[in-house]
């Protein structure tokens, strides 16, 4: 049996790995406590819950859906989308709805990627950008996000031939994992830088719900001629923490759209009905959830900031975002702090070499792990020494 050569260039899943390393402490008995993946660990709120469980009973919700969802969902995307950014879409040419953002992030490579295409990837980044473009036979070309550049791309910095090469760009702001924000003024840029090269810009915009101190982080479609070559991907699930029901949005550029509805039309079905219906409830209903969720966050990214701090690692609190990005003490790697940590106070972080070349010398850590675990973490955390290397 020979496997196919973009499975053998594969390289594991981040989080798969951290997992695997998790269960093995766990099975050798050990208190293990995570601040590895960012899964809301708040439950669904109760009325979305409701109208899932009413919806379920619906015999027509048994059903294949359509690819291309409700109309009634759509319309509901998009009149958040007006309400939230003041971006007006047509929801039937502007609007679909993905079964997760990943997926749809996944598939927008097959719309845009020849094999030998270029697509321009923040490094460090999600890593389903770079694994896309690799499935659909193209090439990486990595944007270094750097602290002094307040974690965006240097689009000048882009070498012309490379520019000239690409086919897309990915960005996402508010960012994972350095939480940084990007305003208005840089979605700007990016719209003309790709008007200027015809390429298409996607942006993945999960976490503009999770953000604090007042900050209210924008979306790309704002940007002038943000419509005329991008879209944007948005998921239900970190900001009505519904990461389990998987069920997200991309939003934008009509051709875009097509593109990428056509792609799904062939390789998978759709969002089941019951979640469509429910996620309607969730856009439309109350939405005081989000702002319940958002302090709970903003309490734990404030105590994990100090007690990261006392530890002696340099992290500045992030205006949004579900992750703290700390910069790991001299001496160290990230994969080895990471290692000391989870051997010596069975806490977990992601190493930030796991995002990619620029991610050396940073640890990422969630704030969606419970209370108490959190406070067992800052615990750990305190009592641990760092001998010098």
């Amino acid at each position: 049996m020979r496997l196919a050569n973009r499975i053998e260039k594969l390289p594991p899943y981040l989080f798969v790995e951290i997992n695997k390393k998790i269960a093995a402490k766990r099975a050798q008995g050990v208190d293990v406590v995570s601040f590895g993946i960012g899964d809301p660990d708040i439950p669904t709120p109760a009325h979305i819950l409701d109208r899932l469980n009413e919806a379920s009973r619906v015999p027509a919700n048994h059903r294949y859906p359509e690819s291309d969802g409700l109309p009634e969902f759509r319309k509901a995307i998009a009149g958040w989308y007006h309400r939230r950014f003041g971006v007006t879409l047509d929801p039937d040419t502007e609007v679909l709805p993905l079964i997760g953002a990943k997926e749809g992030i996944a598939h927008m490579s097959l719309c845009f990627i020849d094999p030998g295409d270029v697509a321009l990837v923040p490094d460090p980044g999600y890593p389903v950008y770079s694994v896309g473009t690799l499935f659909a036979g193209g090439e990486s070309h990595w944007m270094p996000l750097l602290e002094e550049n307040g974690w965006l791309p240097d689009l000048d910095a882009i070498p012309e031939d490379v520019a000239r090469k690409a086919k897309i760009l990915w960005i996402n702001y508010p960012n994972n994992p350095t939480g940084a924000v990007a305003d208005l003024a840089f979605f700007d840029k990016v719209a003309a830088y790709a008007k200027r090269y015809d390429i298409a810009v996607c942006h993945d915009a999960p976490y503009t719900e999770i953000a604090f101190d007042g900050c209210r982080p924008p979306s790309f479609l704002q940007a002038a001629g943000a419509m005329d070559v991008g879209v944007e991907f948005h998921s239900l699930s970190k900001s009505y923490n519904m990461t389990g029901w998987r069920v997200g949005m991309a939003v934008g550029n009509a051709t875009m759209i097509n593109a990428l509805m056509r792609v799904k039309s062939n390789l998978d079905s759709g969002v089941p009905q019951a979640i469509q219906l429910a996620a309607i409830e969730a856009l439309t209903g109350p939405q005081d959830c989000i702002e319940k969720n958002v302090a709970h966050y903003q309490r734990r990214r404030d105590k994990l900031v100090a007690a990261l701090t006392r530890l002696g690692l340099r992290v500045l609190p992030p205006k949004a975002s579900l992750y703290l990005w700390a910069r790991v003490p001299e001496g160290f790697t990230s994969a080895e702090f990471a290692a000391k940590l989870i051997d010596e106070a069975a806490v977990v972080v992601t190493p930030g070499s796991g995002y990619g070349r620029y991610g050396e010398g940073y640890v990422r850590l969630s704030l969606t792990l419970p209370d108490q675990d959190l406070d067992k973490g800052v615990e750990r955390l305190a009592a641990l020494h760092l001998a010098d290397r």
